[in-house]
């Protein structure tokens, strides 16, 4: 079995935005030139996620609704504290618990060199912190 890795950089532009990342994948599975094996998605943040669902943007929307009343910016949260880490303040407890609900990968089967996905998934980068320079990781095992 062998490994390919790619990191992906993209820019977000709101505090809290869907970005479809379908192409850039698909792209990058045909980059690999695998027959068979699994192709796995994962941001490197831990508030941003990674989601598949249908590609309408009222659902996208719905989705930014829901991660809002589910957590919203003004809640006392623990996490806002000072960071001696960081040296500042922590003020975005909110998009942790986003990106803990929504989660940070997927995996799909591949087969015959293509992606096993439905007709209607699309694959989102759902930023929770931005705007912001963000990577994921698309990392395909197979032969």
């Amino acid at each position: 079995m062998k490994s390919f890795l790619k990191t992906i950089s993209l820019h977000s532009k709101e505090d809290m935005e869907i970005i479809d990342i379908t192409q850039e994948i698909l792209d990058a599975v045909q980059e690999a030139g695998f027959d068979l094996g699994t192709v796995h998605i994962m941001t490197k943040h831990t508030t941003s996620g990674i989601t598949v669902n249908e590609g309408l943007p009222d659902i996208e929307q719905d989705i930014l609704e829901m991660l809002h009343r589910i957590a919203p910016r003004k809640h006392n949260y623990r996490h806002a504290r000072f960071l001696h880490s960081d040296g500042q303040m922590a003020v975005n407890g909110y998009s942790h618990l986003r990106s803990a609900v929504l989660g940070k990968d997927t995996i799909f089967p591949l087969h015959d060199g293509k992606m096993v996905m439905g007709s209607r998934q699309t694959i989102y980068f759902v930023e929770m912190d931005g705007p912001l320079h963000r990577e994921y990781v698309v990392h395909v095992l197979g032969e």
